[in-house]
Parts: structure tokens; C-alpha cells; sequence
């Protein structure tokens, strides 16, 4: 017999998801302005960002970038080990240390490579990690990419986790979840979580990307406002591509845990630092964010007027008070007809598929900013209602 044929392969992929609705194609953004982006030539007004403070435009953070980049050039120009690891680098570790409340930090390129990092270097074969049965790809891939066994809970469920860490032998034991859940903008119960830890003598780590910024005091998090502290959750991760509008990642909490992570992860050892001018504007970001409460407080009133708006036009909502608010759809189909209506009314609603949610879950993801006003709130309510009524009553043409 010979070889299975990769391209035919890829045929048979792309003729599946064809047939059920799960073709994904990119968006050029031509120009952005706050919440308004220009696609196809179309001005639309976008709630599908992760922007969640609005800083990922602001003047400061911008200015910070460019006056960095005049300095210190595009690049790192090295791994951190060698001779990337920038003043600027260190400084916005030290920054995030100090938020967050915890001993060390280590910055990342990406929350995905921060993630294979945690679990590469701490676990290795015949040890286990119990995860959130809907937490985010990164973390199920840097199980299996670390050789440890995955074991998965249902969601929420601390009493599940519990259960899955009985009887997993004498290896290592690592309990991770994500803070604020990406795609249905719930939190997971940490208090619960951080107990099933302690008695189960496994390590717990929280991916807080969508929590960091957003909730918490100074928004420091889901961690923080769970009155949580490094005795209870050793580390976390922070995002710097969603609240705080950037890029890149840092892993923070337990000194030895981090200087552990900076000496063997290979995510971090094996690749170039991220830019210096980066960490410059993530650490314009990063003051803003921790000074500027009315940011997180107008999240806090938007989020509460859609969801009144919402029960008002009867769209189906599901249990979130994070600026991340799906709307549930069901089927493939209805979704990508309802986010096409919704952009012809000026909208930028992204259709969210399997496997990215569960089958018979597809969702408009609808994310808030404190750039939105309550007037765009408003209108955006008024187009998703209309166009469920629309596909509801057959008149909108399916993709």
C-alpha cells in the first residue's frame, strides 16, 4: 500500500467542513479607529475584539511603542538567555509582579507558548493534569505536547476535579482552568478549585487572560477576586493582547516556580524575545489599566445594559457578567446567517463555530469595550434581534 496522499487529505477536510458550515476565512482590517474598522471597505462597528479597556489605541500606549521603537529598534534581536532579555523586559515583569501581588513574572511571546512552557516544564510522563472540560486549546495542547495525562471535569464542576484527581498515582498533579472562560464569559469557581488543589496536593494554575484587567481590585484579576493569593495559586497568566491591548504573555506568581520556567522552557529558551518597544507600550498600558477604574466601571455598565436589553428582546444569553456576552444560536448555519444580517446593519458580530465550542453551540460572541457608548450598545440589540427574526422565520438566505 502506499502512502496516505496529504493533499487529499486536505481535500476531504475541506470538503467536511464545507458541508457543515465550518469554512473560517480572514478579514482584512484596513484601517481601525477605536471600535470602528474598515473591512471590504465597509465601516463597521466591532464587538468581537478582545480590547476589553480600550487601551489597545490609546495615545499613551501608542506613544510609548513609537518612542521605544526610535530607541531600541524593531527587535529583540536574540533569545532572552543570550542577549535579548531588554531593561524594558525586566521592568515590565516587575510591574506585573507588583499588580498582581505575587513574588516573580516571566514574559512570553504568546499566551499559547506560555502555556506549553508552565506544563512542559513541570510535568513530565506519568504525571497528570486535570483540566476544565472547556478550557481554552492551549492549555489541552501543552498537556499533550508535555507527555502528561489529560483528565478533564465537566465545567464548573470542583467536586468533578476532585474526582479526576483521585487516584492518578504517585506522579505530579497539576489542577488548571481558565479565570473567565473565553467563549461563554463565565468564571470559574477558585475558592472551590484552590481547595481540591491543596487537599489533592496538585499544583493549580489559572490561565487568567480574559479575567486580567477586567475584574478584580485594580483589575488584577479572577485570582484577586476570588481573595486569592500565591499560597493558593502558584501561577497564572496574563495576557497583554486582551485587556491591556498588546501582545505577548507573562506567567507570574512563586519565585522558584519562575526562575524554574526562565532556566528550562523550551517555548521560552528556544525562541526570540518579544520586542522591546512591546514591552514599552505594555507598560504604558499596564499603569492605565491599574489607575483607571471608570474603564473597568463602564464595562461594568455596559455589560449591565445589554444584558437587559437582551432579556428585553428575548435573545438567548448565557451566564456572564464579563464583557464577554454570546448569544446562542445553535446551528452553524443560523449563526453565520445572523452574523452576515448583523453586518449589513454595521456591525462586526463574529459566528463562532465547532470545534471552537461544543456541537450544537455556535454562538454570535459579542465582546464590549470601554469604548463602546450605550447608544452602539443599543443598536447593535436591535440588530440581533432583527436578524434572529429574520432567520427564524426563514428569510434570510443560510451560508
Amino acid at each position: 500500500m502506499g502512502r496516505i496522499d496529504i493533499h487529499e487529505r486536505i481535500r476531504d477536510s475541506h470538503r467536511l467542513r464545507a458541508a457543515q458550515g465550518r469554512l473560517r476565512q480572514r478579514r482584512t482590517v484596513t484601517r481601525r479607529d477605536g471600535v470602528r474598522l474598515e473591512v471590504d471597505g465597509q465601516w463597521l462597528t466591532g464587538f468581537c475584539g478582545n480590547d476589553y479597556l480600550g487601551l489597545a489605541s490609546q495615545f499613551e500606549v501608542g506613544a510609548a511603542l513609537q518612542d521605544a521603537a526610535a530607541r531600541e529598534g524593531t527587535g529583540a534581536g536574540a533569545s532572552h538567555l543570550v542577549c535579548g532579555h531588554h531593561a524594558l523586559h525586566a521592568q515590565l515583569e516587575r510591574e506585573v509582579a507588583d499588580w498582581l501581588g505575587v513574588p516573580g513574572a516571566l514574559l512570553f511571546g504568546s499566551g499559547f507558548a506560555a502555556n506549553l512552557a508552565v506544563q512542559q516544564a513541570l510535568l513530565e510522563d506519568g504525571d497528570v493534569c486535570v483540566q476544565d472540560r472547556l478550557n481554552h486549546a492551549s492549555l489541552i495542547d501543552a498537556t499533550r505536547l508535555a507527555g502528561a495525562r489529560l483528565r478533564r471535569y465537566p465545567h464548573l464542576d470542583a467536586e468533578g476535579a476532585m474526582r479526576q484527581l483521585r487516584g492518578t498515582g504517585e506522579g505530579a498533579a497539576m489542577l488548571a482552568t481558565d479565570g473567565v472562560f473565553s467563549m461563554d464569559g463565565d468564571v470559574a469557581p477558585l475558592r472551590s478549585l484552590a481547595l481540591v488543589a491543596r487537599t489533592s496536593e496538585a499544583l493549580f494554575y489559572v490561565d487568567d487572560a480574559h479575567g486580567a484587567g477586567v475584574v478584580g481590585p485594580q483589575g488584577r484579576g479572577s485570582v484577586a477576586d476570588a481573595g486569592l493569593g500565591v499560597a493558593d495559586v502558584p501561577l497564572q497568566l496574563v495576557t497583554l493582547g486582551k485587556a491591556l491591548g498588546g501582545y505577548g504573555a507573562v506567567v507570574a506568581g512563586d519565585a522558584d516556580l519562575i526562575e524554574h520556567l526562565a532556566g528550562t522552557a523550551r517555548p521560552y529558551i528556544y525562541t526570540t524575545a518579544l520586542p522591546p518597544a512591546l514591552a514599552a507600550a505594555s507598560l504604558a498600558a499596564l499603569k492605565l489599566a491599574r489607575r483607571d477604574d471608570w474603564r473597568r466601571e463602564r464595562l461594568r455598565e455596559l455589560v449591565a445594559q445589554f444584558r437587559e436589553g437582551a432579556s428585553r428582546f428575548g435573545l438567548e444569553l448565557m451566564s456572564s457578567n464579563t464583557p464577554i456576552q454570546p448569544i446562542v444560536c445553535g446551528s452553524e448555519a443560523s449563526a453565520l446567517a445572523m452574523s452576515a444580517a448583523i453586518e449589513r446593519a454595521g456591525f462586526l458580530v463574529t459566528a463562532i463555530r465547532p470545534p471552537t465550542v461544543p456541537e450544537g453551540g455556535s454562538r454570535l460572541r459579542v465582546t464590549l469595550s470601554a469604548l463602546h457608548t450605550p447608544q452602539q450598545v443599543q443598536a447593535l440589540l436591535a440588530a440581533i434581534a432583527d436578524a434572529r427574526d429574520r432567520v427564524d422565520h426563514g428569510r434570510e438566505a443560510l451560508a
